[in-house]
């Protein structure tokens, strides 16, 4: 077999052809990577070689035939074949001999694109920054691609003495390999039949993305072995021999043990430096209990820039990743929602989507040009059981002081997360509930309408009278919130409160310690007192280990408010200013309730103690900034002291807690005391609670939306004095996930994709060079190897 090898290369390695064919598919694959702007690495903008491994297969489809054509045909025509007969060679061999020449071949037509390589690898910021445990894998799934059409290949060149006709067959059944199966699903409408899962796209997809699954890998293996023993039964069938019944059925035999055993039990390795693809336990749950068939529709197609094509692709690599684990009950497909919609029913269209949780939405793209705008669906609908629950890709729109790039990067980063959080719901029998209380002046249904609405797409949300619910139906719920209440607590309140607590349920505070608001200001001369609110709650957040101080933070980071600064021809001068009392808190915590948050507004905020409780962990999850002053209640507050300039040195200080995260097993306020009165139930009394959680935030109004002067409200976060929004809504929405989430899934949002970018002012400085170097030095190599080639050749043979 080795001196079929060997002779295989030297022959091929020695016609001008080899060197034509191999520097055609260089310069072409240069052009498309470099040059084309559709397809360019260099307008990607990404340090990443995706373009390559995308457009690579269709070029091998020309290339790999071009190699194989005259491996048999040619040895047939000229009666050669028999020769090689006649030597100590089986027909397996020689057909093996030849194989592993072509692949090699191809090896060697792959080695000049180690170039690309190194050229992201300069042109990264900072410099190296690319993944090559993911370029390495994905160049794994070349070699396996490359080595399946070398079978397929060898194939044709066995069934005809005719080179042209074995490259047009081989041509033909690559392509249909590659394509044929994909095409036939969406033909057929078969796409949850498995058929697509016969081709090679679905696999070498797979591991172009730098993850071997040993499926894929033992279907290149099949795939190769299969065309293999077709090649040996299309030249013993012209002799007029057969392969013998053991040998055909020990072949099938190990395909189909094989294939069963691959399916069984599998195994992927992630060569990603991150482990991008590596799905968590906790998703694998998920999917691996799911009861009935769920469809995935992602609307993000079309015509898309390079980022959005990075968030499309990385959509599609994750519910790839899903699918494998979902027992194939996991399907999904790409939708362009306006394609073939006439231009009378698009607004229709995008009318429909909206009302499904599908927002279009305008995104600011940086390119060489300037900045332009486009119309995207950054979103999918997860459905099953006539369900359907919306999934947005795009996280975090409007995060200051990102980029387009970390945008998408915090995006890409939350997709596992989004698409197995909505799987689990759409999957459960009914939303979990979520109440807010009542009865105590807490904000009304109008301030909470954006929150209310925003929890509705996962969640059963409604409003809780403590007074009269029984204590029964309080334990279905899931998540108590306690937003702003003015009037104080009845000890049967607190008590129901404590023992649901002590039950395992969980609950969101969300208090004012002092009462302070921006609209008495303005309706008394500019002057307030700021005094302390009597909740009768202290007692029972102290045992819990937590005490609201009766303060005020004023921060010199805080968001701007409208003051009238005088009239000018009868028209009052607003400007915006600084108002040290609506503090902007940045979360910088890790945690998965505020990571990738944007600011979270306040207003009239206390400053939080911690205190040291056995058996409960404490996380903070909000602070002020180092620049902050807390003023005691009672004070006077004044519009007045706007005109002053904040002295810094005057404001700096440690930063101040104002949301605290507590997990653990709490002591019952009620313990050892007797039940309180007019409680009219009897509820035996739990002194310590199972493994539960509470968040309490010093800031009443952080989930309040703001109200139009029509009564129309706005959505939560969003700020119409200044136009910006805040990351308060995905502050509430973090927060019901994770304390409603009992399987570790919020965990997910720690995940981190390290964002990785070409320089792009050095990519449009040096743009021609690079073009040039990445177009002309591979055809160079092949050049240079083929001149070496040539002089050792005929100095062997001229001696």
């Amino acid at each position: 077999m080795y001196s079929i090898l060997k002779k295989e290369i030297i022959a091929y390695l020695s016609s001008l052809v080899a060197y034509v064919t191999i520097g055609v598919f260089l310069l072409v694959l240069g052009l498309f990577l470099w040059v084309f702007p559709d397809s360019s690495i260099l307008d990607y903008g990404y340090a990443g070689l995706d373009s390559l491994f995308s457009t690579a297969p269709y070029l091998f489809m020309f290339l790999i035939p071009a190699i194989t054509m005259r491996s048999l045909a040619e040895e047939r025509r000229e009666g050669t074949f028999e020769l090689l007969l006649t030597r100590p060679l089986s027909h397996l061999q020689i057909v093996l001999g030849k194989y592993f020449a072509a692949v090699i071949l191809v090896l060697f037509a792959l080695l000049p694109t180690l170039t690309y390589y190194y050229s992201v690898y300069v042109l990264g910021t900072p410099q190296g920054n690319i993944d090559s445990g993911a370029v390495i894998g994905s160049y794994i799934g070349l070699f396996l691609l490359g080595a399946a059409f070398a079978a397929i290949g060898l194939f044709a060149s066995a069934i005809t003495k005719n080179q042209i006709i074995a490259f047009t067959i081989a041509i033909f059944l690559c392509f249909f390999f590659y394509n044929g199966f994909d095409s036939l699903s969406g033909l057929l409408s078969l796409q949850s039949s498995g058929i697509q899962s016969l081709g090679i796209t679905e696999h070498y997809q797979s591991i172009s993305r730098g993850v071997l699954d040993t499926r894929d890998l033992a279907y290149f293996i099949i795939l190769a072995a299969l065309f293999i023993w077709f090649t040996l039964f299309a030249l013993l069938k012209q002799q007029q021999k057969s392969l013998g019944k053991n040998v055909t059925s020990g072949i099938f035999l190990l395909i189909i043990s094989l294939t069963i055993l691959t399916n069984l039990t599998f195994t992927r390795f992630d060569f990603t430096k991150e482990g991008r693809y590596t799905i968590s336990q906790a998703s694998r749950n998920v999917l691996d209990s799911l009861a009935a068939p769920v469809k995935v529709t992602v609307y993000l197609q079309g015509d898309l820039s390079g980022g959005m094509k990075r968030l499309q692709r990385a959509t599609n690599d994750m519910l790839t990743d899903l699918q494998a684990y979902s027992h194939r009950k996991l399907q999904f497909e790409f939708v362009d929602p306006l394609k073939g919609v006439a231009a009378e029913r698009q607004e229709q269209t995008i009318n429909d989507l909206q009302a499904r949780g599908v927002e279009p939405t305008a995104l600011s793209v940086k390119t060489d040009d300037g900045v332009t705008q486009k119309t995207i669906f950054p979103g999918a609908v997860v459905s099953a059981n006539g369900k359907e629950i919306p999934v947005k890709l795009l996280y975090q729109q409007t995060q200051m002081g990102l980029s387009a790039d970390e945008v998408l990067n915090n995006s890409i980063q939350n997709l596992e997360y989004a698409f197995t959080s909505a799987i689990k719901k759409v999957m459960r029998g009914g939303k979990p509930q979520i109440g807010f209380t009542t009865g105590h002046d807490e904000l009304n249904d109008v301030q909470l309408n954006d929150a209310m609405k925003s929890l509705s797409d996962g969640f059963e949300v409604g409003r809780v009278d403590l007074k009269s619910i029984p204590f029964d139906s309080l334990l279905k719920i899931r998540l108590i919130v306690v937003p702003k209440p003015e009037k104080p607590f009845t000890e049967p309140e607190k008590f129901k409160l404590d023992q649901y607590l002590m039950r395992g349920g969980k609950i969101l505070w969300a208090i004012d310690q002092v009462n302070a608001e921006l609209d008495s200001l303005r309706g008394h001369g500019g002057e307030q007192l700021a005094f302390s609110k009597q909740l009768n709650l202290d007692d029972q957040l102290f045992v819990y280990g937590i005490r609201i101080n009766y303060d005020l933070i004023a921060d010199l980071s805080a968001a701007q408010i409208p003051i009238s600064t005088g009239n000018i021809g009868g028209q009052a001068q607003i400007q915006m200013v600084p108002w040290l009392f609506y503090p902007i808190f940045m979360p910088l915590a890790k945690h998965p309730i505020v990571k990738n948050l944007d600011g979270i507004y306040g207003e009239f905020v206390s400053t939080i103690d911690v205190l040291d409780t056995r058996n409960v962990d404490k996380t903070i999850l909000l602070a002020s900034s180092p620049y902050n002053k807390n003023l005691k209640a009672p004070h006077m507050l004044s519009l007045q002291a706007i005109e002053q300039q904040p002295d810094p040195k005057a404001f700096q200080s440690v930063p101040k807690t104002t949301a605290v995260l507590l997990e653990g097993k709490f002591m019952s306020d009620f313990k050892n005391r007797p039940l309180p009165e007019g409680l009219g139930e009897n509820i035996a009394i739990q002194n310590e609670s199972k493994p539960t959680k509470m968040i309490v935030i010093s800031d009443g109004d952080v989930f309040k939306n703001q109200v139009a002067a029509d009564g129309s409200p706005y959505p939560l976060g969003y700020d119409h004095y200044s136009k910006q929004t805040y990351g308060n809504k995905n502050l509430l929405l973090n927060i019901a996930d994770y304390m409603t989430d009992d399987s570790g899934l919020i965990a997910l949002r720690n995940k981190e994709i390290k964002l990785r970018l070409l320089n792009r002012a050095r990519v449009r400085n040096e743009k021609l060079y690079w073009q040039i170097i990445n177009t002309i030095i591979p055809l160079l190599l092949v050049l240079i190897f083929a001149i070496f080639q040539h002089y050792t050749r005929k100095r062997k043979y001229a001696h």
